[in-house]
């Protein structure tokens, strides 16, 4: 694998990583309509964004640490 080769796995994994904060951050919007009804809909995709972006951030820490952990 050349040097274009580990570039493209480096953003295929940043990627991945994304779309999975993507995902856990629909299910948590998800989750808090369906607990609590009384908030209303229309800021939902908001809230989906929002906690998607908090949770790539956190993801993105975790990692840092893990990686200063290491050695890396």
């Amino acid at each position: 694998m050349g040097a274009a080769g580990a570039v493209r796995s480096k953003w295929m994994t940043e990627w991945i990583i994304f779309a999975l904060c993507l995902g856990l951050g629909g299910h948590l919007a998800l989750a808090l309509l369906l607990h609590f009804p009384e908030r209303p809909v229309e800021t939902l995709w908001r809230d989906g964004v929002l906690l998607s972006l908090a949770a790539y951030v956190c993801v993105q820490l975790l990692r840092a640490a893990w990686r200063r952990y290491k050695g890396a």
